[in-house]
């Protein structure tokens, strides 16, 4: 009993990956998840095929490492953050397709809860911001629309779950109801400073208590497999939302460690330690990981559109025919020859939280070429990204603590050597690309590593954690700051409507 089974239930796709105990990949499988799209604004999916999509990968990857069940010495669950479902007790039906983190439908109630003035006491508590992003309004909205939905609410007949506590459901086959403290967070209905649901915004938000799961930390006894889903029952020993998983993935287990996630969007979370700080720089506060009882915290920030800005030039631009052709189109050039692209297609996200911005090209000469606009395009996801580490370093300063040193780097466009060393040049600070750039799954293996014994603490998994490659910064610091000015002005001239 070696090897551990990490589930990773994304939004686009539902993937297992068999780790050994070094933290090596062994086999992967994966599955596309269908996106529903009812109307504008609104993002489903189907609680079935979620479970469904992740039980056969999980099943796949099992055959694909020539293992079995009984092989696996735990199973770590990390999960797309803030999808919301609800389904009967007793028979195990959703009431209602997924609300997906990315669905609108709730902005109403949000903005009523701010009229009320309650968005200070809700970042007091939670460390969030208000807004339709986060599970507690989507809840509410289920219980309101959904016919009868309210009534079995109060009569204890129906369970709220984020997709980690779904699949934790189906994988016990009704024996366990919990979460962890990093799903917890994102609810907007979770004292983080106890670990515990908040009774006020319960009420504030009408949302009975029966309805919500128990909350464990991150690595702790989730329940185990009912026998014939995998073969053989399994315990399932670790639980984290994507994000802050990443943030354990990369070994990043004190204060000050900080990783950027380059996908689709960019996340980018600092390790804060045990200390709680409401954010003066546009980011949120939320739950770390969590091997103890004991709250740990990391600030974050998202931005929206990250590597989707290659996309854009192969899909709308048609600048490339497939993704991979945007480095060397930019590199064909030895600068952006002063095009700044602000790609903020669905307005802009952490530390500027600019919803009614939108997508902007600025210094365009005559003698433009699409390369220039393509090395724009990637350089945005480094100014991005340099605007959240910078806000976290103000934040970390403020609170008495250091800058951040180094920046661990994963997902997508962190293979982009072009990106990475921008990136670092731009900060000013090493960027590091782990050996294992899976590290979403891979937080959450250690989590179950931890919970089973595989593991003795961090200090073991810091030591597996191994660098693949380090982008040192050599731009000289004046003109890193110059560049930075120039793209805070290419914001102010796309959210100037």
């Amino acid at each position: 009993m070696t090897y551990l089974l990490a589930l990773d239930q994304g939004t686009s796709s539902s993937r297992s990956i068999v780790f050994d105990a070094q933290g090596q990949i062994v086999a992967l499988a994966q599955r596309e998840l269908p996106q529903i799209y009812p109307q504008p604004g609104w993002v489903e999916h189907s609680p079935a095929e979620i479970w469904q999509s992740q039980l056969t990968t999980a099943q796949e990857a099992l055959k694909k490492a020539r293992i079995s069940a009984r092989d696996i010495a735990a199973i770590g669950i990390t999960n797309q953050r803030e999808t919301t479902i609800v389904w009967n007790r007793r028979t195990g039906a959703p009431i209602h397709n997924a609300l997906v983190w990315q669905d609108r439908r709730s902005e109403p109630i949000c903005a009523q809860l701010r009229e009320q003035g309650l968005a200070e006491t809700i970042q007091l508590k939670t460390g969030l911001l208000i807004d339709a992003y986060f599970s507690g309004t989507k809840l509410q909205w289920l219980l309101d629309n959904v016919p009868g939905a309210r009534a079995q609410a109060e009569r204890g007949e129906l369970a709220f779950g984020t997709v980690d506590t779904w699949l934790i459901w189906q994988l016990t086959q009704g024996q366990r109801h919990v979460t962890d403290v990093s799903n917890a967070s994102r609810t907007m209905l979770f004292n983080v400073h106890t670990n515990e649901w908040d009774d006020e915004l319960l009420a504030r938000l009408n949302i009975p208590r029966a309805l919500m799961p128990e909350v464990l930390p991150s690595s702790a006894d989730f329940g185990a497999t009912a026998q014939p889903l995998l073969g053989s029952s399994v315990r399932i020993g670790g639980v984290a939302g994507d994000q802050q998983s990443a943030l354990f993935g990369q070994a990043c287990f004190s204060a000050g460690m900080a990783k950027n996630t380059y996908g689709t969007g960019c996340f980018m979370l600092m390790h804060a330690g045990h200390n709680f700080q409401t954010s003066q720089n546009g980011l949120l506060t939320t739950s770390a990981a969590q091997t103890g009882s004991r709250p740990e915290f990391a600030q974050e920030g998202s931005v929206f559109v990250g590597g989707a800005v290659v996309q854009w030039l192969r899909d709308g631009l048609r600048a490339i025919e497939n993704s991979g052709e945007v480095q060397s189109l930019a590199e064909s050039v030895p600068d952006s020859a002063g095009v700044m692209l602000v790609p903020a297609f669905t307005g802009l996200g952490a530390p500027y939280w600019k919803p009614d911005a939108r997508g902007t090209i600025t210094g365009l000469t005559r003698g433009t070429t699409l390369a220039h606009i393509a090395r724009a395009a990637l350089e945005s996801i480094a100014y991005q990204s340099g605007a959240l580490l910078q806000a976290m370093s103000r934040d970390a300063v403020a609170a008495g603590g250091s800058p951040v040193t180094e920046l661990r780097v994963d997902g997508g466009a962190s293979v982009n050597n072009l990106l990475m060393q921008f990136q670092a040049d731009l900060l000013g600070i090493p960027v590091v690309r782990p050996a294992c750039v899976e590290t979403t799954a891979l937080g959450a293996a250690y989590l179950a590593g931890l919970s089973c014994g595989l593991y003795q603490g961090t200090e073991e998994l810091s030591a597996l954690w191994k660098a693949e490659r380090r982008f040192m910064p050599t731009m000289d610091r004046a003109r890193a700051t110059e560049l930075m000015q120039r793209w805070e002005h290419a914001v102010r001239q796309a959210t100037a409507q």
